[in-house]
């Protein structure tokens, strides 16, 4: 098994991803925009979730497919840009029929970076909703990564945060690929070392390739903390999207979102605290024609972990530093 072209989502056909952020504003928002509609679920494991239209993805419900998903920043302002997001689709004619109107499915979930060196003085109106629709006419197989899109303004504890993706191709090919703005409470290095938590899954070195330490740093269990002495259940979030070109029901979309939540706790620890709102979308496109078997289902699972953990780490590296950051990148810092 290897990654696919891109190590990349959009290695999972029928994906594009679109970035917008602001210099200025130290924020942003990333859309995965499905070439026709996927089907969708949702797993929240973090005590501070914040979201929009996450609930008509439990299996139960009646809509299958979404057109797009959003992560953005902004906290609950964030919230706008799927509005943004939406507006863009029904113009261009995408969205579910009701009668003789569109209504284009778009959920959302956002991260805290408003505390973050930026400058959030935005007038009457927070600027989401234009990021949603700019970052629709961005989208493509080729977006950056690092200090980018959702994860412009992101931090994690004592680093900046992230936007990360990574693709794997399995044996039975099927891809399976996550997309992650990583704005963690916890941390994603050993101690205060410069090993990823995520090092026994890393193709190749696409985030350094470190490995792990030849003996585990003595400090490695003392918690590191994001903003120690004032944590809060809105302040610090891992959000992100895992996908697949396999055929699923709506059902095993959400049993592969809950997988890919084990590849955020081996990524960074602490995780899924009561001041994170650690969520994982799941796509299916379907696009590869392969319906997993039971067996193939074990191998979905994990390494629906893996990638996530993978595209956490990503985010981590590829962070880049900006005017008024609070924390160093990790380049900056390791190397």
């Amino acid at each position: 098994m290897k990654p696919g072209r891109l190590n990349s989502i959009c290695d999972v056909s029928g994906l594009k991803v679109g970035n917008c952020h602001d210099d200025a504003l130290k924020s942003g928002v990333s859309v995965v925009l499905c070439d026709q509609p996927a089907i969708a679920s949702v797993a929240a494991l973090g005590g501070g979730p914040g979201t929009r239209d996450t609930e008509l993805l439990s299996p139960e419900n009646t809509v299958e497919a979404v057109d797009a998903l959003v992560l953005s920043g902004g906290s609950a302002f964030g919230l706008d840009a799927a509005s943004g997001v939406q507006a863009k689709l029904r113009g261009m004619g995408r969205g579910f029929k009701v009668g003789d109107i569109n209504v284009p499915i778009v959920p959302a979930a956002i991260l805290f970076d408003l505390i973050n060196g930026g400058d959030k003085n935005w007038g009457r109106y927070p600027p989401y909703r234009k990021m949603g629709w700019r970052a629709v006419e961005k989208a493509s197989s080729q977006f950056e990564t690092g200090s980018a899109g959702a994860g412009y303004g992101a931090l994690v504890a004592d680093l900046k945060g992230g936007l990360g993706t990574a693709s794997l191709v399995l044996n039975n090919g099927i891809t399976i690929a996550a997309l992650v703005a990583v704005n963690a409470l916890g941390s994603p290095v050993m101690g205060n070392t410069a090993h990823f938590w995520a090092a026994p899954f890393e193709q190749g070195d696409e985030f350094g390739g470190l490995g792990l330490p030849g003996k585990i740093p003595e400090n490695s269990s003392d918690l590191a903390i994001k903003f120690r002495n004032h944590p809060t259940s809105v302040s610090n979030t891992t959000i992100g999207v895992i996908a697949t070109d396999a055929v699923l029901t709506k059902a095993q979309a959400k049993r592969l979102a809950i997988a890919s939540h084990d590849g955020i706790s081996r990524a960074i620890w602490p995780a899924h605290t009561p001041f994170d709102g650690d969520l994982a979308f799941s796509l299916a496109t379907g696009k590869s024609g392969i319906t997993p078997s039971v067996n193939d289902w074990t191998d979905l699972g994990a390494h629906a972990a893996s990638v996530m953990s993978r595209a956490i780490a990503r985010g981590i590296h590829d962070a880049t530093p900006k005017a008024e950051d609070l924390f160093l990148t990790w380049k900056q810092k390791y190397t």
